[in-house]
Parts: C-alpha cells; sequence; structure tokens
C-alpha cells in the first residue's frame, strides 16, 4: 500500500488514495500508530481519498487526528487531497465530501483552495488568563469548533500550555474545541497560531482556524470582508475570502501544498 506524506501550509498528513475493497482496516488504530512523531511516519493526521464520482467528480475524504479521533473538517486536508487528485488524474475543479459536507475545491498553479462553511459565532464564550491578563475568547464554526482570542503578541503566548487549558474549559465541554491565537498585523493580514483538538497540540498551521480568525476578525473589525493573508507558524500563509456566492456562510482558504515524500507500507 502506497502512501504520500504531504502537507499543506505546515499541516502534515499521510494521504492515502483510491484504496481497494481489500484495503479496509481499523483506520483510527492506524491514524495512532501511522502518525506517531518517533514511531511512525509522523503527521498531524490521517486522510484517505476516494472518488466516488466522475461527472461532476466528487471525492469523499476521511480524516483521523493524530489521537486517532475523527476530524468533521480540515482545510488543509483538503487542499492536500485536492492537489493529488490533479496531480493523479488531472482534476482542476472537484468537489470534496467530508463528514456529509461538500466543499468546492479548485487547484492554480501555485495555490489549492477549498470552501469552509461558515456557521454560528458565539463573542465571549469563555475568558482565562494569559500572561497575567483576562482574555476573551469568541466562538465560531468553521465546520468544526474554533475558538478565538485576539492578542497583542501571538509569539508571547505559550500555545501549548494556554491552548490545553482551554481546550478543555467547561465552557465547551463535552467535545472540547480547536483553540487560536490572533494578532492584526496590517489592514488585511492576522498573525495565527492554533491549538488543535485531536492532534493536541499547537500545528503549524490550520486551514479552518484561519477561517475562524478571519470570521472573528471580521466581526471585531480588524480587517474588512475582503481577503485576508493569514500568517502561520510555518511561513506559508494561507489566504481567506469570501465565497462570491454565499458570503455569509462560507469561504474560500487557499495556499501551498507541497508533498515531502512517497512510501510503502511495510
Amino acid at each position: 500500500m502506497r502512501f504520500r506524506k504531504i502537507h499543506g501550509a505546515g499541516n502534515d498528513f499521510v494521504l492515502l488514495t483510491d484504496l481497494g475493497p481489500a484495503d479496509k482496516r481499523e483506520w483510527p488504530k492506524e491514524a495512532e500508530r501511522l502518525c506517531a512523531r518517533r514511531t511512525g511516519i509522523g503527521a498531524d493526521g490521517l486522510v484517505i481519498s476516494s472518488r466516488v464520482s466522475d461527472e461532476p467528480t466528487v471525492l469523499e475524504v476521511d480524516c483521523f487526528n493524530a489521537d486517532g479521533s475523527v476530524a468533521t473538517m480540515c482545510g488543509n486536508a483538503l487542499r492536500c487531497a485536492a492537489w493529488a487528485a490533479q496531480c493523479d488524474q488531472g482534476f482542476r475543479t472537484m468537489q470534496l465530501r467530508m463528514a456529509g459536507v461538500l466543499h468546492e475545491a479548485t487547484v492554480d498553479t501555485d495555490s489549492v483552495w477549498v470552501t469552509a462553511e461558515v456557521g454560528a459565532i458565539q463573542p465571549r464564550v469563555l475568558q482565562t488568563i494569559i500572561n497575567g491578563r483576562p482574555t476573551w475568547f469568541d466562538s465560531a464554526h468553521t465546520g468544526t469548533e474554533h475558538v478565538v482570542a485576539v492578542v497583542d503578541d501571538v509569539d508571547a503566548i505559550h500555545a501549548e500550555v494556554v491552548g490545553r487549558v482551554v481546550r478543555h474549559h467547561k465552557n465547551v465541554a463535552p467535545i472540547g474545541t480547536n483553540v487560536n491565537f490572533v494578532q492584526r498585523l496590517g489592514r488585511q493580514a492576522l498573525k495565527i497560531r492554533t491549538y488543535e483538538r485531536g492532534v493536541e497540540a499547537e500545528t503549524l498551521s490550520c486551514g479552518s482556524g484561519a477561517v475562524a480568525a478571519v470570521v472573528v476578525a471580521t466581526m471585531r473589525g480588524l480587517v474588512a470582508k475582503r481577503e485576508v493573508t493569514v500568517h502561520n507558524r510555518a511561513g506559508e500563509p494561507l489566504t481567506v475570502r469570501p465565497h462570491h456566492d454565499r458570503p455569509e456562510r462560507a469561504a474560500w482558504v487557499g495556499g501551498p501544498v507541497t508533498q515531502t515524500f512517497e512510501g510503502v507500507f511495510a
């Protein structure tokens, strides 16, 4: 069984495509084994992509986090799956279905774009102390649960320590949340750090988190409702822009995808 090691702006995955009927496994357990940084391939998640329709082109994409849990939305996993479909079959536009939700995808020369659904936004869902200062988090649902705190300097925050506390906060029980710290950099630019539920660590990039950051920053008046550049820990920014047909309900998130190597399972 061949695999790709691939990352979307630093958010890395083990990617399997078009598996046969004989390739059924206990994928949550496989995700834990394969994603282990020291004893496995090492990744934030395991992604399985299968083509289920040709006209229109539709891919079924399953994403398992490093702890074996199922991701209901992962923008970078969708972008990686779209990149692989373009590489293998030549598709430039397609639909991707993850956890029952259809997403649009477009592959350009230097960027891969997918759509994220934008749901409920709740200001001031929870508060915690960061570096001695009370800090509020707003929540934004972008296919999965996110909370966002606007701070003066994201680099001054111990993202893993604070993220772990907020991820398990009683106000987001029982399933918890992804945690984002966002700093305004300019008129249409943000800087982000994200602690991801399921990975249980800070990741270098998060597609749905970038969308959540832009949604909250727009609500707070930090950016205008147009294209925003979101700088991440990987140094490979994502771009978020409103969906032309559904600007209040969906957004596009785009950026680079890189394949680092291919291999065969032992």
